[in-house]
């Protein structure tokens, strides 16, 4: 499953909050810390990325020596671009390292408030071939002002499983079926069919059947299993049963019911992961 892991890190102190996450990721063995340093664009003062780079350098190798005393197979690179973006260097390097899981924070340095998914984060996720894992923090208040509380503990405990029937959900669910970490599922479907009241209530029951048939195969490989049939918006939705029942994941599928295999992510995905305040899993549906 998520054997061989690729942690991009911008050094922030998301990042760093993330970094503290990897342990909780179930059957890691490998873990690949990239940094990249973007020398794209020319300074007035000359190439002033040296220290940049030899800091990154060291950042990583400390992070590569806490993770090996956990076990871990860990290798670092520090890439310096000049041409190019910087989600292309991570994506270039998941394929490169053949990678099952690209982990990253969904902000950078450049966090704006009221700005939920960082553009590096949004660029990765929309041309991913691997899975990807979006993490996300609580604003604390503290004696300093807002702190950073991680959400990474027991981060597969508590999951939304949002679905549409489709086969894309399908494969979200089935790699739902080998997290013997869960302790509890939300199963959530969202009704957005119906022009009347009566065909919304016929869609909802048949929606209910739907779950109850996962509930019952779930419940019998021991998860625990909570059903949730909204009516609306399928983001909002999602989003809002998440925080509604203090999910510590969503996990979902990049595409749903007729999806089109040129859209490298579907539109439910893209508006849960921009607008969700817990982290996100999102399985790589192509």
């Amino acid at each position: 499953m998520f054997e061989k892991v690729l942690f991009a890190t911008d050094l922030s102190a998301y990042a760093e909050k993330t970094f503290e996450c990897i342990g909780e990721i179930p059957w890691v063995r490998e873990v690949v810390l990239l940094h990249v340093v973007d020398a794209t664009y020319p300074s007035k003062h000359g190439w002033v990325h040296g220290p940049h780079i030899e800091d990154a350098r060291m950042h990583l190798e400390e992070h590569k020596v806490h993770l090996e005393n956990l076990g871990l197979k860990v290798k670092t690179k520090v890439d310096v671009i000049t041409e190019g973006n910087i989600s292309h260097s991570i994506l270039k390097t998941a394929d490169e390292e053949n990678v099952s899981l690209i982990l990253m924070n969904a902000h950078g340095k450049s966090l704006i408030k009221g700005l939920l998914l960082g553009s590096i984060a949004l660029d990765v996720l929309r041309h991913a071939k691997k899975d990807v894992l979006l993490m996300r923090y609580k604003l604390v208040d503290g004696f300093d002002g807002e702190k950073l509380q991680k959400f990474c503990e027991r981060i597969f405990s508590k999951v939304v499983y949002p679905t549409d029937f489709s086969e894309p959900a399908e494969k979200a669910l089935s790699l739902l079926r080998k997290l013997n970490s869960i302790k509890e599922i939300e199963l959530v479907h969202v009704v957005t069919r119906g022009e009347i009241e009566e065909e919304i209530e016929a869609n909802v029951q048949e929606a209910k059947k739907k779950l109850d048939d996962i509930k019952d195969e779930l419940n019998r490989a021991g998860f625990t299993v909570n059903e949730h049939v909204r009516v609306g918006n399928p983001a909002e939705e999602i989003c809002s049963v998440a925080r509604d029942e203090d999910a510590s994941l969503i996990v979902m599928s990049s595409h749903g019911k007729g999806w089109i295999k040129e859209l490298l992510l579907g539109d439910t995905a893209y508006d849960v992961v921009k607008n969700s305040q817990r982290p996100v899993l999102v399985v790589r549906a192509i």
